[in-house]
């Protein structure tokens, strides 16, 4: 079995592809989405997961930010933490940009999130009233 040095620590390839494809699975992604997101060839990022390849440390941390797990979860340090904070990795990246805007930005797209939301709540209101009047005629 190949070792290698990833960070300051030695791990088995095969351990790291399998706790990749894991933890990659556990969020709901699949190889080809999780490329995208790391902004690289689905077939390159493949090889990291037959245990054939590892990422640069650039990219760890970048791996590491998507799948909302530590350094050392990510190279099996330290056991991985239950669920992350937001389980939709999509919405988990948007929230991540969102942070790097100014405050000015930040704050206009608080009040859109909070207008959508709130529009979605009224719907939902509406549409439960909707059909416990229908329930109620019959």
């Amino acid at each position: 079995m190949t070792t290698l040095t990833l960070l300051p620590v030695d791990i088995e390839m095969d351990d790291f592809a399998e706790r990749l494809r894991s933890l990659r699975v556990q969020r709901g992604l699949t190889q080809t989405r999780l490329a995208e997101l790391l902004d690289m060839p689905a077939r390159s990022y493949n090889r990291w997961e037959r245990g054939g390849h590892v990422p640069h440390l650039e990219m760890a941390v970048k791996i590491a930010e998507i799948l909302q797990v530590s350094l050392d979860e990510l190279v099996g340090r330290s056991e991985a933490t239950s669920e992350p904070a937001i389980k939709n990795t999509e919405l988990h990246q948007l929230v991540q940009e969102v942070d790097q805007l100014p405050d000015r930005e930040q704050q206009a797209v608080i009040v859109m999130l909070d207008g959508l939301l709130r529009s979605a709540q009224v719907t939902r209101a509406v549409n439960r009233r909707g059909t416990a009047r229908r329930s109620a005629s019959r």
